[in-house]
């Protein structure tokens, strides 16, 4: 994330209705970032993990937390997606705005 220009501002916030992996700032936006990782695509991609009811929970633990940091500023979304390779690799990638 921080050779994209992303500033971890935190990790791991728990909130009532979930949690949020990372929270990044990026210019003037702060970002709220889920993470999934998945060993192969049998089940789906760590993407597709990333459904309605993920999203709703999402928005949640972020109006809970723009609460608690009185953030005034906008909010946006990223997915990072980490798939385990066979020879043990990770090969991450980042998809910003997934929900738009």
């Amino acid at each position: 994330m921080r050779s994209r220009g992303y500033q971890i501002v935190g990790a791991g916030f728990l909130a009532r209705r979930g949690e949020l992996d990372l929270v990044c700032r990026r210019g003037r936006d702060l970002v709220v970032v889920e993470v999934k990782t998945r060993s192969s695509d049998a089940f789906g991609t760590p993407l597709e993990a990333v459904g309605s009811r993920k999203r709703k929970a999402l928005m949640a633990a972020a109006a809970e937390y723009r609460a608690l940091a009185e953030w005034r500023g906008p909010i946006r979304y990223a997915v990072v997606s980490v798939t385990v390779t066979t020879d043990g690799a990770l090969d991450a990638r980042l998809l910003e705005d997934p929900f738009d």
